[in-house]
């Protein structure tokens, strides 16, 4: 199955897989071969950490690849689905007792963090959207307990 991913979103795991094969990978490598220079490898901390780090970067880089092979990649701006949230949405809510407002994009697993205000479509919070229009009220679970919001604005800009 095909994975959802906004264009933005590929862009930037894009750019991490380019600064992990061309600086962090040929970084890793010059630290083991610096390291094992220092002779008995059972006791040499540095070389240990150098190698976990290594397949820290190797795994990565095999995820990176796999998921962009097999996303499929959605232009958000050419998305037409007026008031309604569908994927690749970006939302406004409004906390219904406090009138406190978030705005987030819903995007695929891969790419979403929290900070950058891009939550994952499998997230309870974009469940609880999709469908929904302008204007609707929603209820999310929150770990203090269910919440109510407003949908405050759903857009579709790049």
């Amino acid at each position: 199955m095909r994975a959802p991913m906004t264009m933005a979103g590929a862009q930037r795991l894009r750019a991490e897989l380019e600064e992990l094969k061309s600086v962090k990978r040929p970084a890793v490598i010059n630290a083991i071969a610096e390291a094992r220079a220092h002779g008995d490898l059972k006791e040499n901390a540095e070389y240990h950490a150098a190698r976990e780090q290594q397949g820290f970067i190797e795994g990565r880089i095999k995820q990176l690849e796999g998921e962009l092979s097999h996303a499929d990649i959605i232009d958000v701006a050419k998305l037409n689905a007026g008031d309604k949230v569908v994927f690749g949405a970006t939302v406004t809510i409004a906390d219904v007792e406090t009138d406190e407002e978030k705005r987030y994009q819903i995007v695929g697993d891969l790419e979403a963090d929290i900070k950058l205000g891009l939550i994952a479509i499998s997230s309870p919070v974009a469940r609880a959207l999709i469908g929904k229009h302008e204007g609707d009220s929603v209820t999310i679970a929150a770990p203090a307990g269910e919440r109510e919001y407003e949908i405050v604005s759903v857009s579709y800009g790049a």
